[in-house]
């Protein structure tokens, strides 16, 4: 498996399984036997309504947590209540962490949600962050106004 290198030093397949459009029963199996196949990134989104069906599939690969990559994203309208919905997210997944959140998209209050999942990191509920469907003025504006890169 190739890797890429993440702004803070963590590690990221290159190839993993995104989960959109995959209905729960689809997620789970496929995330079974993606895990069973040697591939450990792991994409899904609150959005995608399929996060514990990915969590499922996760605890019944018998992978451990720590050699899965799992990314998910939080959608717009939980902006507002972002750091609930990080943890409601974890609950879903039946997970103590996240490798990779996103902002799925550039609406709302995205730099208030995006202060609530730097505060996730510093908690330890998430390892790393990103941001989905963003402009480059977007990027630069957000970066502009917040600590983690």
């Amino acid at each position: 498996m190739d890797y890429g290198q993440l702004n803070n030093g963590t590690k990221i397949p290159l190839a993993g399984l995104g989960t959109f459009m995959l209905q729960p029963d689809e997620a789970e199996n496929a995330v079974l036997a993606a895990l069973k196949n040697g591939y450990s990134l792991i994409d899904t989104a609150n959005a995608y309504m399929n996060e514990k069906a990915v969590g499922r599939g996760m605890k019944r690969s018998g992978v451990p947590r720590e050699e899965i990559y799992l990314s998910t994203k939080l959608w717009p309208s939980v902006y507002a209540e972002a750091r609930q919905a990080i943890d409601d997210t974890l609950k879903r997944l039946d997970t103590d962490y996240i490798d990779l959140l996103f902002l799925h998209q550039p609406v709302g209050d995205y730099i208030g949600a995006y202060r609530a999942m730097e505060r996730a990191v510093k908690a330890g509920k998430v390892k790393s962050l990103g941001l989905s469907n963003f402009t480059k003025e977007q990027i630069e504006e957000l970066a502009g106004q917040t600590e983690v890169k």
